[in-house]
């Protein structure tokens, strides 16, 4: 039986236009690997339509702010390559990979945790799963490096892969964190996001 830190992950967040359907105004990627979360990578891109004044007031990223930065176009190689991965991680994992799907649209991923349906799974006590509730819950924004805020893709991102092995680390294979071990039950919705 294979031990979850066996994988390589990379955990991403993706901060949208409020457009639809959303378009990337920032992504980061935060990888694990042997269970030990490495350094953020984080990029902002100007889309290819105008940030819509509600997704401003949820991320703070303005039309001014990303006037002068590089269209996906020109980070698409730099994306692939930190994605190049076993195992995507997202928490409503289903909207991120969306969004990297119609912009890579050749992304190759065998495999999506979700730390929404994992959290609903593992911790199925919790009062609400919403990422801001669940670092709180767990106390998972602490001696997170200054500047970052929530909704803030490198935040959401740091705090997802903190999330994520914290989660990891309640199951004793891979096999139970896919749920494919007696109880489990979200497999196949995993392997379904793509």
């Amino acid at each position: 039986m294979a031990d979850w830190t066996d994988l390589t992950y990379v955990v991403v967040d993706v901060e949208g236009n409020g457009q639809q359907p959303p378009d990337l105004v920032e992504l980061a990627a935060v990888p694990i690997v042997g269970g030990v979360i490495g350094e953020p990578m984080s990029w902002l891109v100007k889309p290819d339509t105008p940030i819509k004044h509600f997704a401003t007031r949820i991320h703070g990223l303005t039309n001014e702010d990303v006037a002068d930065c590089p269209l996906f176009e020109a980070i698409k190689d730099e994306v692939k390559a930190a994605l190049d991965v076993d195992t995507l991680v997202a928490h409503n994992a289903h909207v991120d990979v969306g969004v990297l799907q119609r912009k890579l649209g050749d992304l190759k991923c065998p495999e999506i945790f979700d730390t929404l349906k994992l959290a609903r799974r593992l911790v199925p006590d919790e009062s609400s799963y919403k990422l801001g509730s669940l670092i709180d819950a767990f106390n998972l924004a602490g001696e997170l490096p200054e500047g970052l805020t929530p909704h803030r893709a490198t935040y959401d991102a740091l705090v997802a892969a903190r999330l994520f092995v914290r989660l990891a680390s309640r199951t004793t294979t891979l096999e139970e964190l896919r749920g494919d071990s007696p109880g489990g039950g979200d497999s196949d919705e995993a392997q379904a996001l793509f």
